[in-house]
C-alpha cells in the first residue's frame, strides 16, 4: 500500500510527503534489523551463559584429576624406589617384591582426551560471547595450553614398554589383576593404584623373572628417566590445575 502511495505522489510531484513515506520505510527497516540484532544478541548471550554453566562440571572434573594424578604418582615413585633398590642388590628386596615394583613404577595415569578436541570442550566458538573480560581471557589461556604436557605422549617412555618386554606374561596378568588401576568412588574417570600389592605365585616364578631383570640393569637407568619425565609431568600439570581453577573461580564470581 505505502509503494502505491508514493508512486502516486511523485506522479504529483508531491516531494515532502514522498520524503516522508521513504522516510517510514528506512526507519521501519532500521528497527526490524535492530530488533533481530537484538534478538539474536540476547539469543547469544544466554546461549554463552549456558556454555559456562555446562563447563562446571569438566573443569571440576579435571580438578579431580589432577589432585588424584598427584597421589597415583605418589605411589608409583614409591614402587620405584623398590625397583632401583632390587636393581642396586639391595638383600632386604624381596624377588617378588622386585619385581611387582619394577611393573608397578611403569604405570601410568592421564586425563586421556584427545587435543584437538579441546577448543570444543571450552566452548571455543561462544569465545566472543563472553562479556566478561577476565572471563573470557582466563578462559582463553585454559584452551590454548599445550595439552600435549599433561598427555600419554609426555609419560610413555622407553622404560615403560622395556620393562614389560622382559617380566613374563602370567606375572604382569596378575599384577593387573589384582593390583592395576582401580576407580575411585564418586570421582568419575578417575584411578587410583593401590599402595601395596601381593600376589601369591610360587617361588621360583618370582626368582627368575627377578633374574631376568637383574640382567637388563640399563633398565635401572631407564627407570631414572622415567621418574624424571613423571617429575615434568606433574610440574606442567599444576600450571594446568591453576589455570583451571581461577576459571572455575571466575564462573563462581559470576554466579553462574
Amino acid at each position: 500500500m505505502i509503494y502505491k502511495r508514493v508512486a502516486a505522489r511523485l506522479h504529483a510531484q508531491d516531494w515532502v510527503a514522498i520524503t516522508i513515506e521513504l522516510g517510514i520505510v528506512v526507519l521501519g527497516v532500521f528497527i526490524g534489523t535492530q530488533v533481530s540484532n537484538w534478538n539474536a544478541a540476547r539469543i547469544e548471550r544466554r546461549e554463552t551463559r549456558a556454555m559456562l554453566v555446562g563447563l562446571k562440571p569438566g573443569l571440576k572434573g579435571f580438578v579431580d584429576f589432577f589432585v588424584t594424578a598427584r597421589d597415583y604418582y605418589g605411589t608409583t615413585s614409591r614402587y620405584g624406589n623398590v625397583a632401583l633398590a632390587g636393581w642396586s642388590g639391595d638383600k632386604k628386596v624381596r624377588d617378588s617384591d622386585f619385581v611387582i615394583a619394577a611393573y608397578q613404577a611403569s604405570q601410568v595415569y592421564v586425563l586421556g582426551i584427545n587435543a584437538v578436541n579441546w577448543t570444543r570442550v571450552f566452548g571455543g566458538e561462544r569465545m566472543d560471547g563472553i562479556d566478561d573480560p577476565a572471563m573470557r581471557n582466563e578462559l582463553a589461556n585454559l584452551m590454548t595450553l599445550n595439552f600435549d604436557q599433561i598427555d600419554m605422549v609426555s609419560i610413555d617412555t622407553p622404560y615403560r614398554q622395556h620393562v614389560r618386554q622382559q617380566i613374563p606374561d602370567d606375572i604382569q596378568d596378575a599384577i593387573r589383576a589384582k593390583c592395576g588401576d582401580r576407580p575411585i568412588p564418586d570421582k568419575p574417570l578417575t584411578q587410583a593404584l593401590p599402595r601395596t600389592c601381593a600376589i601369591d605365585l610360587p617361588g621360583d616364578r618370582w626368582a627368575q623373572a627377578a633374574r631376568t631383570l637383574r640382567a637388563h640393569p640399563e633398565l635401572a637407568g631407564e627407570l631414572r628417566w622415567h621418574r624424571a619425565a613423571t617429575a615434568a609431568f606433574l610440574n606442567n600439570m599444576s600450571l594446568f590445575e591453576q589455570q583451571t581453577r581461577l576459571v572455575l573461580g571466575r564462573i563462581h564470581e559470576l554466579g553462574l
